[in-house]
């Protein structure tokens, strides 16, 4: 009975951590990239974008951050997952801060 214990306890704590692992970001420099646009959370304002060199960015937008589509300014809620995005970021300590978001389709 214990060893079962034991075996689910480990199992608790080993799996949320095997998750956050297939979760990971990536940081990369300052820059301007295309991909695709893996996840986005409306209420934090939020995107995940997967580039084309397998990179998964993690955005949050600020108050500066522009997003637009055909050269003109739309909603957050015009983004939705798998829409080809170009992101144009600044590299901040160890997190990306969106400069512009500009949805390609």
């Amino acid at each position: 009975m214990k060893s079962i214990k034991t075996l689910v306890l480990t199992l608790l704590f080993i799996i949320p951590l095997l998750y956050a692992c297939s979760e990971s970001t990536d940081v990369v420099e300052s820059g301007t990239y295309q991909g695709t646009v893996d996840k986005a959370v409306p209420d934090k304002r939020e995107i995940y974008v997967k580039t084309s060199d397998n990179k998964r960015l993690e955005l949050y937008f600020t108050d500066n951050t522009t997003l637009t589509r055909n050269g003109e300014t739309v909603t957050f809620d015009q983004l939705t997952e798998g829409q080809r995005v170009e992101v144009e970021v600044e590299k901040v300590g160890h997190r990306l801060d969106p400069i512009a978001v500009r949805i390609l389709e």
